[in-house]
């Protein structure tokens, strides 16, 4: 994801803008991984090869979010990796 696209993307759920942007893995202006997150309702969408993936609840991927919160679970701040604890129930 271009860094710049930070720019106009909005939360799909409460359309709020701008999100906060967490870097885990990038080069120049292009995040390969990271994370947006949502202040207002507190949603975090990941990015995931470049591709920030922005669906609404039930069209999420558990399984692909709790993987990548596992595998960056010291990269990411608590309020991101705390969003997919009721994911555990």
């Amino acid at each position: 994801m271009n860094k710049n696209m930070l720019d106009i993307l909005a939360c799909p759920i409460d359309k709020n803008h701008p999100l906060e942007l967490f870097e885990i893995s990038a080069q120049d202006s292009i995040i390969s991984e990271g994370a947006l997150y949502c202040k207002k309702c507190t949603r975090f969408y990941p990015i995931i090869e470049e591709i920030p993936i922005m669906l609404p609840d039930d069209l999420r991927e558990k399984k692909l979010e709790m993987e990548f919160l596992k595998r960056n679970e010291k990269s990411l701040p608590e309020k991101i990796v705390n969003v997919a604890k009721p994911w555990h129930l």
